[in-house]
């Protein structure tokens, strides 16, 4: 079964073609122009080009890298888009990192959260002395 999944993920799927083209002001970050194609790559003119925008933000952290979607039909049109889209992407992935370590902070174990366990608040603590012994 699971090799049938992994057959099925690797699968190239020819009805979704894209040839990519890659422009840069190597400033501000670069701009994937998808232009649609058939199985013999030739364009498909039933589909939109989509164009998709990366940039890296720096954080203290280190690089963090955006991947976003660009509204135009055009280059010029994804380009004029560009700021606007590096900031919302930026604003979404902060927030979404935001989230997930609340989630991370909250599933934290902490000493007298248990409940179920009494006493000192480490399991087998019992007794109000120190869980520790020598």
């Amino acid at each position: 079964m699971n090799e049938q999944m992994q057959d099925q993920q690797t699968q190239f799927d020819t009805d979704n073609l894209y040839r990519v083209e890659v422009f840069t002001d190597q400033r501000s970050g670069s701009i994937r122009r998808m232009t649609p194609v058939d199985s013999d790559g030739n364009p498909d003119e039933s589909r939109q080009v989509r164009y998709i925008g990366e940039a890296t933000a720096m954080t203290p952290a280190g690089s963090l890298p955006l991947n976003f979607e660009l509204e135009g039909s055009s280059l010029d049109e994804a380009a004029r888009a560009f700021a606007e889209g590096a900031q919302q992407a930026l604003t979404e992935t902060v927030e979404e990192l935001k989230r997930m370590q609340r989630e991370q902070q909250n599933s934290i174990m902490v000493p007298g959260q248990e409940g179920s366990q009494g006493g000192g608040g480490f399991p087998g603590g019992g007794g109000g002395g120190s869980p520790f012994s020598l």
